[in-house]
């Protein structure tokens, strides 16, 4: 139980920084639906849902590497120079590339040519964030999560005050957008540079043959997953452009935008999970305390979904700030996504959960082919259903593809690692989700919203709920999350 309450206080500490930054960056959403046009929102969307892609090839699965190879040698310098200088030359080479292409590279995703300039600084962008990712990775290893969480904090700050500045003030435009990402990860290494300068000078750096090898042959099946798993967050921009035009993607992205609060959820739960059960797989009673984090998790999670499902459309639409919304009503038209974007973001919360399969069995290549899965269904569902529905069907993509792959990792770790996971408990919880969505839709008289009243009822009950049926665990429930 000690080590539930670990995992729970460092959940706080990473979560704290994560939700200060997330809600940074998301009041830039209403910020950007008053000062961009959808189109121009659309370009800025669909470069981020690039460059998101693009970061996993330049980081190569490297971090992934660092973490199961440091926590396994003594020397952990080592480990960390022969990362970052790698690293650091894949991301060099491929920005040279990406940026001599950049014109190309623009008509190609669907901003056109004219957007080449937007191409020439999302490279910095990309090669910064990836210099940061190997320290952020270390502190996360070694359990310092406080100057992980000021680090991040203080990119996320420079980056907000950098939009404001650019956009409001020096009315540069949309490059705008890309410039204070620029600032905010160059901080960002300013601040880790105590770090990287310290495991590098810590040893003489010898390239190691071997180890490099190893490294690679463990990191590159996260390349293509890592690749997969993103098509399913990201994909559906360049084929919505395609589709829909940069205008609907603009709308679309500002409403999937709001996923971001169960995504911080989710976010504060991974960053201590992976080192957390790595650290406690050797010990005996390990897969009970990972039954345990996973009802926790569940219990917490769909209260989340329920509570910004249900809330969230109704409050952008009120009048609780006057003329001013969370989002501007020239991109109300894409509030249906946002239930389906949260419950996408659920399932995710679920798969990481299941990531104790493949990691401590060192079966790490099934999470290609898993993800590969997500991203088949995520591009069939687009495709399917998008030309249908318009972006309505883009939400849909989101949350089946994240289904199925929570499903399909469930069934491989039962399978190489089978954990006895508190199944009556789950079903309960999950019967009782269902039926507190069913009756708030039945209130609503299938037409329009449930009344407010009627949904904090519903939400204040839920926890109660939750509560006995997770009292055989009293210790668990509310200690792994908060």
């Amino acid at each position: 139980m000690a080590n539930l309450k670990r995992l729970g206080k460092e959940t706080l500490i990473y979560g704290t920084s994560t939700v200060l930054a997330r809600l940074l960056n998301f009041c830039l959403v209403p910020f950007y639906t008053y000062y961009l046009l959808p189109g121009e929102y659309g370009v800025i969307a669909t470069t981020f849902a690039v460059v998101a892609l693009l970061n996993v090839i330049f980081l190569f699965g490297m971090d992934q590497s660092y973490l199961r190879f440091a926590s396994e040698r003594e020397n952990k310098a080592e480990v960390f120079q022969h990362c970052f200088y790698g690293v650091l030359a894949n991301g060099a080479v491929l920005s040279v590339l990406l940026w001599v292409f950049a014109k190309p590279f623009a008509g190609l995703i669907g901003i056109g040519a004219q957007h080449m300039h937007i191409i020439h600084l999302a490279v910095w962008v990309l090669f910064l964030d990836v210099l940061n990712m190997i320290p952020f990775t270390k502190l996360r290893l070694e359990r310092r999560p406080w100057y992980f969480a000021g680090v991040r904090t203080v990119s996320i700050v420079v980056n907000v005050l950098g939009n404001i500045l650019f956009i409001a003030w020096l009315h540069k435009g949309i490059a705008s957008i890309l410039w204070a990402n620029i600032f905010g990860s160059l901080a960002s290494l300013i601040l880790l540079s105590p770090v990287v300068w310290g495991e590098l000078t810590k040893t003489p750096f010898r390239i190691s043959r071997a180890l490099y090898q190893d490294m690679l042959r463990f990191a590159w099946p996260f390349v293509p997953a890592g690749l997969a798993s993103l098509l399913i967050s990201v994909i559906d921009k360049p084929i919505l452009v395609h589709l829909a035009g940069l205008e609907q993607v603009g709308v679309y992205q500002a409403n999937f935008k709001i996923g971001v609060f169960m995504m911080l959820l989710v976010s504060m739960f991974d960053q201590a999970w992976r080192p957390f059960f790595l650290a406690h797989a050797k010990e005996a009673d390990a897969k009970e305390t990972f039954a345990k984090v996973l009802s926790a998790f569940f219990a917490l999670g769909s209260w989340f979904l329920l509570g910004l499902s249900l809330l969230m459309p109704p409050i952008i639409q009120s009048d609780l700030f006057g003329n001013f919304h969370i989002i501007s009503p020239a991109y109300w038209g894409g509030l249906s996504v946002i239930p389906l974007v949260l419950t996408g973001y659920f399932f995710y919360g679920l798969y990481i959960n299941f990531m104790v399969g493949p990691v401590l069995t060192k079966k790490t290549r099934i999470l290609m082919w898993i993800t590969l899965l997500g991203a088949a269904v995520s591009i069939t569902t687009n495709l399917s259903l998008v030309p249908h529905i318009g972006i309505t069907g883009a939400g849909w993509a989101v949350a089946l593809s994240y289904a199925a792959m929570a499903g399909a990792l469930f069934c491989f770790t039962q399978k190489v690692y089978p954990v006895a996971y508190e199944y009556k408990k789950l079903g309960a919880m999950a019967l009782v989700c269902v039926a507190t969505a069913g009756v708030s839709y039945a209130c609503s008289g299938c037409s329009g919203w449930t009344p407010l009243g009627v949904k904090i009822l519903l939400l204040t009950l839920y926890p109660l709920w939750m509560f006995l049926i997770l009292r055989g665990q009293k210790a668990a429930a509310p200690s792994v999350l908060l």
